[in-house]
């Protein structure tokens, strides 16, 4: 592919809910361009946007693909995102390199969940965005009943720039509303629609929206104002000026129509693109510190190069793939720049455009556009390189914390020797994945987005490096506590031949408030304990908490006053205070009243509102309380505090009671007492483990 002016450079996001035809609307794209020799269909397994195995196998777009090809005179890069809840974060983190959406919706189903959450992402970065209503040659579509739910969840400022002629099965032709001319595409073809004009039948409806649109475009500039007022309509000339003010402005959003199975408006969609979206020149301002001082920059051509990384991906050919943005500059091959993390000098040696599992080798690359690279040392997702001297260092995206968390293991030996490794790279390639330790349970845990997303690692994991691994529920990192007070005394004395051993202490246990751990007080007067020897009660004390008491289970929350004792010239030592208060410990928790507690996470659910009811209802039957509830639209958003145990299931329950139009987010909150009831079975439970481990 030949060098483009970064005046010539369009970069573009489809964006919109799973499903709605994003990749088969790339795909139309594509071949209407003759980048691809034939229209791919994603059904089939072979579009260039959805190329990962998992991808093919699920028939989703799991991350985000980028594919660059010429129209006309300008490039076109354009990043196929996924549209399902718990792939959201991949489509947010890519849109940094996007200066424009195209925000895809389903002719049928109209405005759904994630529509209105990608609507929010594109806001967020204040990207120029149009709308694209697709599908539109399926049984029950509708552009009118789509057009209702558009401004009745994004406003009047969204308005049609093209209208259907035909519908369902019969859409064959669109007509331009700025031009006021009729596209007509024939069945199977090249996705090139035959100019001509518009039928007698839609002129009343395509006057009148023509209309709209002129009186939309003049709104919000006094100029064009005036001029509509004085001849009650625009030029062409003007109208697509206006239209490019305005969409950059986001104060318009166009509307299209498209069939992307049927390739209808893939032209008339490039179009548009490359006559009304910006130029990475124009694009958004993007967060950034230089020297250490915080500032807003947009992409500039005459600095040195730099480039922003927006994408890591693991090649088990190419090895680390690094997909960036050229944020100043002319990048050319073989450049050397510095990562500004980690200090690491880079080789961009053969760089590429991006054309989905592809590359295109080129030797350079302008401000704005987008490439990739292969095998670069120590460059992450959300880095910076470039060269040392005065450098702008860009913000990366922030991603949420992961909402579930599964316990990991590997199959066997071999892959315990490899998983390591194997999931360092998909580690590197997902930024929402997060590999720990429970310090607790001693599980090492794998937390993502939901079960789908930790099973498609799974997958993923066996697939590219043959390492096979088990998933399973997390165990409850449940707590001890005490809930009463308790003074007793802790004696160990043993007599052997020579010295013995003597340890006596006196203590008070007392509760404390949740979160407050543990707390010691030495109240020890007249040298009752000497002074060397109270670190050893303390430590007797928190080895004996750590073990727990009822069930096994760390204790936390306590306060110990360590008020008398008597120790033995000879036989006194470390040894025997630190026995003397593991047994101070257990003998104050039989009298203290101890009790079990159970992690509380907090949860926010956002959900259609006709399934609120019903959510709300679910959460009292987990032993949860709703704490809040907000209303934006047609989305609830429900907030709640819910025991743990009760929701190691929840995302399996979540999508079945919503149709999967639901999504949520939990993390940690606090601990709390575990009811009566439970606390019996979860006592029992443990107490038969550890008689089965004391058999063993």
């Amino acid at each position: 592919m030949k060098v483009f002016e970064s005046s010539d450079v369009r970069n573009v996001a489809l964006i919109g809910h799973g499903h709605c035809g994003k990749t088969a609307f790339a795909s139309a794209m594509l071949a209407t361009a003759n980048a691809t020799e034939r229209l791919l269909r994603p059904d089939d397994g072979n579009s260039i946007t959805d190329f990962d195995e998992e991808e093919i196998a699920r028939k989703l777009s799991i991350s985000v693909a980028t594919a660059a090809f010429a129209w006309q005179k300008s490039k076109i890069n354009l990043l196929d995102t996924p549209g399902y809840n718990i792939f959201l974060n991949e489509t947010r983190s890519a849109l940094i390199a996007a200066d424009s959406a195209l925000v895809l919706l389903d002719g049928v189903a109209g405005i759904e969940v994630s529509t209105e959450k990608v609507w929010n992402f594109a806001a967020d970065f204040q990207l120029a965005t149009a709308l694209v209503v697709n599908k539109l040659d399926r049984e029950r579509s509708s552009f009118d009943r789509t057009i209702e739910g558009i401004h009745e969840k994004f406003g009047r400022t969204a308005v049609p720039v093209q209208l259907p002629v035909g519908s369902e099965k019969n859409f064959t032709g669109i007509i331009d509303l700025i031009r006021m001319r009729c596209f007509s595409y024939q069945p199977g073809g090249n996705g090139k629609g035959t100019e001509g004009d518009i039928p007698e039948s839609e002129k009343e409806a395509a006057t009148a929206a023509h209309e709209a649109l002129v009186e939309m475009i003049a709104e919000g500039n006094d100029e064009l104002m005036e001029e509509f007022f004085a001849t009650g309509t625009l030029p062409c000339e003007h109208i697509v000026s206006g239209l490019q003010e305005a969409v950059r402005a986001r104060r318009v959003f166009p509307i299209l129509c498209a069939a992307a199975s049927a390739n209808i408006g893939a032209d008339l969609a490039l179009n548009f693109i490359t006559e009304v979206f910006p130029s990475p020149l124009e694009g958004p301002e993007l967060r950034a510190t230089q020297n250490g001082k915080e500032l807003t920059k947009r992409v500039t051509p005459a600095d040195a190069p730099s480039i922003f990384v927006y994408k890591t991906a693991a090649d088990p050919f190419a090895g680390r793939l690094t997909y960036f943005k050229v944020m100043s500059g002319v990048v050319k091959d073989d450049a050397h720049l510095t990562n500004q993390r980690s200090n690491v000098n880079e080789r961009l040696a053969h760089i590429a455009t991006p054309f989905g599992k592809g590359m295109q080798p080129i030797p350079e690359l302008r401000a704005g556009d987008l490439g990739v690279v292969a095998k670069l040392k120590d460059t992450l997702t959300g880095d910076t390189l470039c060269e040392k001297a005065n450098c702008v260092v860009f913000e990366g995206v922030a991603l949420p914390e992961p909402s579930i968390a599964y316990a990991i293991s590997a199959k066997t030996r071999n892959d315990e020797d490899r998983l390591s490794t194997a999931l360092t790279k998909v580690l590197e390639e997902d930024r929402s994945l997060r590999f720990y330790r429970d310090p607790q349970t001693k599980e090492f845990l794998l937390a993502g987005n939901g079960q789908q997303h930790l099973e498609i690692v799974v997958s993923r994991l066996k697939r590219r490096y043959g390492v096979e691994v088990e998933l399973k529920s997390p165990k409850i990192p449940y707590r001890e506590t005490i809930r009463g007070t308790a003074s007793v005394q802790g004696r160990h004395k043993k007599q052997t031949g020579g010295h013995g051993q003597f340890g006596d202490c006196w203590i008070r246990m007392e509760p404390l408030a949740r979160g407050e751990k543990f707390q010691f007080v030495n109240d020890i007067f007249g040298g009752a304990i000497p002074k060397q020897f109270v670190p050893a009660v303390e430590k007797g004390i928190l080895e004996a908490a750590e073990q727990g008491f009822v069930a096994g289970y760390p204790v936390t929350d306590f306060k110990v006053t360590l008020y008398d004792g008597s120790y033995h010239d000879v036989d006194s030592s470390e040894m025997a205070f630190k026995l003397a208060g593991r047994k101070a410990f257990r003998a104050a928790m039989q009298q203290a009243k101890p009790a079990l507690l159970e992690p509380i996470m907090k949860v926010e659910v956002e959900t259609p509102t006709e399934f609120a009811g019903d959510l709300m209802s679910d959460f009292n039957g987990r032993r949860g309380r709703v704490s809040g509830m907000d209303l934006n639209g047609n989305t609830q958003t429900i907030r709640a505090q819910v025991p743990m145990a009760e929701m190691l299931n929840y995302q399996n329950d979540l999508i079945s009671k919503t149709q999967g139009r639901a999504s949520f987010h939990m993390e940690f909150d606090h601990y709390d007492y575990v009811p009566a009831q439970q606390a019996e079975k979860i006592i029992a439970a443990a107490k038969a483990h550890m008689h089965v481990e004391e058999e063993e």
